[in-house]
């Protein structure tokens, strides 16, 4: 696990930026802190930050070179089956026992063809210093990032925005993806918070020679069912745990001290089940609150580590510990992301590291089998029964009764009317809003410009083009690997684990569960009384009977009662004052003023979540762009 960055100059002009790269590396030391190396080449320069894992010998640091001294990698992230692939290299003359030289030796005999040996999670970037040409690539499922920015003069790739901004980019804000952002709280996939930077998408490659620019995509996540789906049920338990199983075993592997997220829930407690049949006494770590038991499933947790006998550390916070980290958070953060969980994340990586270098985490199992509360609701309405009929009914009631996030009463009535207002929608509108945060409407009167509704269309069309009316329920889950996994969830783990220098491993997300998982018949994975249906009657056997007699707990941080205590004068005296937004000018100052007035009355609704947004926009504008 590292950080890559690097400048590929179409001519003089954008040679100048070499003399940016160690800016640009130095952004980058949480995510290498093991050490760093450059390599230059004619109209190239590549960079790299280390956190040594595997080989963590010095014969092994990067940039990393063949014997010959033609190709140079720059690789982040693991190739976690690379012995079985060792054979195929044994010709080459290997002096390290690094994942990173066997996939380089790999590209060298096969080309692009070597990615569909790698089972990992990577960005990598090969330069052929004969040819002049350079190879880029993104991992299947988009778990390690990738930034590209281009213009007539240069190409530059990073694993972070700071990386690139330290090359000096144009700062030229992206409308669209700040009126997406205030819907998803989130900048989805390819775009970023800036016009000309480009989030290189999951399964790609890219092979750039003399300025001209090849991307194709080799993987796909399966979006129609095959022609012979896994139909027998209790087959299909058995090849998932044996795939899983498999995926765990080979995500153990590593040189330096290894351990596992376990928050209480069934896919972390998964995963510790099947790491413990492979390792003695795991190390696992769980995050709880002292102050806010609606948010606390330590004791679930505890189950867990006590059935498996783990090495359990439990991290117990106020709320004056998620406050005291909460600049840490905003400040390295450099592209708005508001998912307020990041926050929890972030201590639970820092406390983590402390003991580990390397974590496993139960990460996509609720997009790919069907986990979340929004599932059971989209299946629901698909068999529309009496219960559905009285909740729409009751419209008026839900809009009278007092909503809140951060309260049991407050947030089901939230949802029951979410969920009312959902029943006369189209599959992809009905999609689109129970993916939001907030509606288009409502993003779009809070900007004080008016916006370009065809750009915003043609993004939402993209996202939703696999949603068909009466279509699979596969395909509403497709369309949460792309959206929310990759633009919410893998991007929250990644910035938090790296910005506390911890390698995070995803089991779930190993392309053979992935593929399995989408053979499957969407009845295996959701009925109307549970989600992730397969998932748990393939491990009951395994896990406390306990975490299944429990609803779906969000990992939340309780924030309304931040604003009306410590981080209010920072919302009316600072970053949502009156004089700073019509100085911004980027947003409606009405509209900011009515937000304030609901976030302090007693129906609040979902106001918290709207001004923490606000709020992580307007600490990085500040930053970045004032």
């Amino acid at each position: 696990m590292c950080g890559i960055t690097g400048v590929i100059a179409f001519n003089e002009k954008g040679k100048e930026s070499f003399s940016l790269l160690d800016n640009s590396l130095k952004t980058l030391a949480l995510r290498g802190p093991d050490g760093e190396g450059k390599y230059i080449h004619n109209n190239v320069v590549l960079g790299h930050r280390r956190l040594a894992i595997i080989d963590t010998s010095a014969v092994a640091n990067q940039p990393f070179t063949d014997a010959t001294g033609r190709y140079t990698i720059i690789f982040n992230g693991e190739f976690f089956n690379f012995n079985e692939h060792r054979d195929k290299v044994k010709d080459y003359p290997l002096r390290s026992t690094s994942d990173t030289e066997v996939l380089l030796y790999l590209f060298i005999k096969y080309g692009a063809a070597c990615l569909e040996f790698i089972n990992g999670f990577f960005a990598l970037a090969i330069y052929d210093n004969v040819e002049e040409k350079t190879f880029i690539a993104r991992d299947r499922m988009g778990i390690k990032p990738l930034l590209i920015y281009k213009d007539e003069n240069k190409l530059l790739f990073a694993s972070e925005m700071k990386a690139l901004l330290a090359f000096g980019i144009p700062r030229e804000m992206d409308q669209t993806s700040l009126w997406q952002y205030i819907q998803f709280n989130y900048i989805p996939s390819p775009n970023s918070i800036f016009r000309n930077v480009k989030k290189m998408e999951a399964g790609t490659f890219m092979e750039v020679h003399k300025g001209e620019i090849r991307t194709k995509r080799y993987y796909y996540i399966p979006a129609q069912p095959p022609v012979n789906p896994e139909k027998d049920y209790e087959k299909a338990k058995q090849k998932l745990e044996e795939l899983l199983d498999n995926s765990v075993q080979k995500r153990l592997i590593s040189d330096v001290p290894l351990g596992a997220f376990l928050s209480g829930g069934i896919d972390s407690s998964v995963v510790v089940a099947l790491a413990s049949r492979h390792t003695k006494h795991l190390n696992t770590f769980s995050i709880g609150y002292k102050d806010e038991p609606l948010f606390d499933e330590t004791k679930y947790a505890e189950l867990v580590a006590k059935k498996f006998n783990t090495n359990h550390t439990v991290f117990k916070l106020s709320n004056d510990d998620l406050f005291q980290n909460l600049h840490s958070f905003l400040d390295y953060i450099d592209e708005p992301f508001a998912d307020s969980s990041a926050l929890a994340v972030n201590i639970l990586s820092m406390q983590t590291r402390k003991h580990v270098t390397v974590a496993l985490s139960g990460d996509g199992a609720d997009e790919m089998f069907g986990g979340y509360n929004k599932h059971l609701a989209e299946l629901r309405v698909r068999k529309k029964g009496l219960k559905e009929n009285v909740v729409k009914t009751l419209n008026p009631v839900w809009n009278a009764l007092p909503k809140s996030r951060n309260s049991a009463f407050g947030n089901k009535v939230r949802q029951l009317q979410k969920f009312g207002e959902g029943l006369n929608l189209s599959e992809k509108e009905r999609y689109w809003k129970w993916a939001s945060w907030y509606d288009a409407d409502g993003s779009e009167k809070l900007l004080a410009k008016s916006q370009r509704r065809e750009d915003y269309d043609n993004r939402k069309n993209e996202i939703l083009k696999n949603i068909k009316a009466n279509g699979d329920f596969n395909e509403v889950l497709y369309t949460d690997m792309h959206l929310v996994l990759q633009g919410d969830m893998l991007t929250k783990v990644d910035l938090m684990s790296m910005a506390n220098s911890l390698e995070v491993r995803v089991p779930f997300l190993d392309y053979t569960v992935v593929d399995f998982a989408f053979s499957m018949p969407s009845e295996f994975k959701i009925n109307s009384q549970t989600g992730k249906k397969i998932l748990k009657e393939t491990f009951r056997k395994d896990l406390p009977e306990e975490l299944f007699n429990r609803g779906k707990q969000g990992f939340e941080v309780p924030l309304l009662k931040w604003f009306r205590t410590g981080l209010k004068s920072m919302i009316v005296n600072d970053l949502l004052s009156k004089d700073f937004i019509n100085e911004q000018g980027v947003f409606n100052p009405i509209e900011i003023e009515n937000l304030k007035q609901k976030l302090f009355s007693t129906d609040s609704g979902d106001a918290a979540t709207l001004t923490w947004n606000l709020l992580v926009f307007q600490h990085w504008w500040k930053k970045y762009m004032a």
